[in-house]
């Protein structure tokens, strides 16, 4: 096989250039052009293998795209409601409701003048406690009814962050000093008496708060208190349904709120008669206990 002859330097070239120096520069210019091709090959590597649409180095990422350090995983939906109390908790009295109290518009549908007062109010009435965006919506609710004594219990599990679950328990923890007596107004401009106090809860989570609301006629000047035990109250014995006959009587809200992590259970439990202590009792306990063992059996990751 013959090989094409290499290229040569024009005769007037080599002429004026010593012997072994013509080829040199050509060699130069064409070392020159490998390189230079060579060099755009890898600036537009990336581009044309990905495009500005491909994938981006993790330390590349924006701040914005990555997950939130602060906002923790939460429960699945099956693992909350595993956490809910029922009625068989709490005993033959109790069933699922049959719906909401009427007392709930006739007593806590009002306003105050102290802003702390009406957002304890707005609670009260509408039980978001943690607040009303799309992060603090419950996971679970439950809402039962005691057909014997006409209260009615509502429970919820809530997951948010810890600092913030936190900070809502101590509100209420400052609401006895705060809004310990006042007076709240309905929609036709009803005076009503609200007192607040602090409720003992037992043990149970991580943390917990406790709040007795009553609500009931104006109290007079003279500083007596016109409220009477409904279990001593001559009214109270008239055959009438306390859930359902407002008329006189006297609202008792144990309101309470216990934090097991980043997550937290909360509870109304409301009644015109004689307040069912072991009904909030039962419920933190066996609610607590509960959401601990959800909370063990793992978390969602979002």
């Amino acid at each position: 096989m013959q090989h094409a002859p290499a290229a040569r330097p024009s005769p007037a070239l080599s002429a004026r250039l010593p012997r072994g120096t013509a080829a040199r520069p050509l060699l130069a210019a064409a070392l020159a052009a490998v390189l230079a091709l060579a060099a755009s090959a890898c600036v537009g590597g990336g581009r044309g293998t990905e495009g500005q649409d491909g994938p981006v180095p993790p330390t590349a990422q924006s701040p914005a795209v990555l997950p939130s350090a602060e906002l923790p995983p939460v429960l699945t939906r099956g693992q909350a409601r595993a956490a809910l109390v029922g009625a068989d908790d709490l005993g033959e009295a109790w069933e699922p409701t049959r719906g909401a109290a009427t007392w709930r518009d006739e007593l806590l549908k009002a306003t105050a003048e102290r802003p702390d007062c009406r957002r304890l109010l707005d609670v009260l009435y509408t039980e978001e406690l943690f607040g009303t965006g799309g992060a603090t919506a419950p996971r679970a609710t439950a809402a039962l009814d005691d057909v014997d004594g006409g209260a009615q219990l509502h429970y919820r599990v809530t997951s948010y962050r810890a600092a913030d679950l936190d900070r809502t328990l101590a509100w209420l923890g400052t609401l006895p000093d705060t809004c310990g007596r006042f007076e709240a107004w309905d929609a036709h401009g009803t005076a009503r008496d609200v007192r607040v106090t602090g409720l003992t809860l037992p043990e149970a989570g991580d943390a917990r708060r406790g709040l007795r609301v009553t609500v009931g006629d104006t109290a007079p000047d003279d500083g007596e208190d016109p409220r009477t035990d409904p279990r001593t109250d001559p009214r109270a014995d008239t055959g009438t349904d306390a859930g359902t006959d407002t008329a006189g009587g006297v609202l008792t809200v144990d309101l309470v709120a216990v934090r097991v992590g980043d997550d937290a259970i909360s509870l109304t439990n409301g009644t015109l008669g004689a307040p069912a202590d072991d009904a909030t009792r039962i419920s933190v306990e066996v609610g607590a206990d509960r959401l601990t063992e959800a909370r063990r059996q793992g978390r969602a990751q979002v």
